[in-house]
């Protein structure tokens, strides 16, 4: 089976290709676009593969946009951070919506429902509605390993309070008033983290809303936090107001 990535970031594009080989030596990865110009134009150029796996949102558009002037006639299994396209997706021959971080089952999974496809050449209308269920039910990361000294130990994501960027590091604080580095960038948690409880609020900090103790106006229209457990004070950059805003007040 021959298979095309749409992807652009490179670490994600590169770890499917490690999946998809522990899963299947038998599938080839044919190439890896990371834009909508460059999936119109191979379209455009080469013939079309077995099955398309896709990120959703590239750093020029929409991956749906490719499609709108290149409507596949192939399954396609979507890989993305977030739930939100899900109906869209079906509507363009997808047969799987995978949620990143993406998990190794989950892909075998959608991979084996394509060659089924494959052989059947319809879509299971039942499959999909288990897609969308799938979706709804992503699984968060639960837990973080810090290393203490020389020895490793792990903090609940339930447990911390915020997330914060300084001198190159990414550190957790803990509800108790604990500061431990961790070997993620707070791009990656984004990923990671349920929206519902955890906000990037600027370039530094991720907050669990119920770290929050107070919330004032500041300067150049942007709003000061008052963080627990150590009264760190924290401000949401002016792009940001109206979209934490809205978090706190949903």
């Amino acid at each position: 089976m021959r298979l095309l990535i749409i992807e652009d970031e490179i670490l994600a594009s590169n770890r499917l290709k490690k999946l998809v080989a522990e899963l299947d030596p038998g599938i080839e990865v044919i190439d890896v676009i990371d834009s909508v110009e460059d999936g119109v134009r191979w379209f455009n150029t080469y013939e079309s593969p077995d099955l398309i796996l896709t990120d959703i949102q590239l750093a020029d558009g929409l991956s749906f946009e490719i499609f709108e002037q290149q409507p596949p006639s192939v399954p396609l299994i979507f890989t993305t951070a977030y739930d939100n396209f899900a109906i869209k997706a079906f509507k363009v021959n997808g047969i799987d919506y995978l949620l990143k971080p993406i998990d190794k089952v989950e892909l075998g999974k959608a991979l084996e429902k394509a060659r089924q496809h494959r052989q059947s050449q319809t879509l299971d209308l039942g499959a999909l509605a288990s897609m969308l269920q799938q979706g709804e039910r992503k699984q968060y990361k639960e837990r973080f390993m810090v290393k203490v000294g020389e020895q490793l130990k792990f903090v609940k994501t339930e447990d911390i309070a915020y997330f914060q960027s300084e001198d190159g590091y990414a550190h957790l604080m803990t509800w108790s008033g604990e500061k431990q580095i961790i070997d993620f960038s707070l791009d990656q948690l984004r990923d990671m983290l349920n929206p519902k409880d955890f906000k990037r609020i600027n370039r530094q900090v991720v907050v669990n809303i119920d770290c929050i103790d107070k919330v004032t106006n500041y300067f150049n229209s942007r709003l000061k936090l008052i963080l627990k457990p150590d009264g760190n004070d924290v401000v949401v950059s002016r792009d940001r107001v109206n979209d934490f805003k809205a978090w706190l007040d949903r």
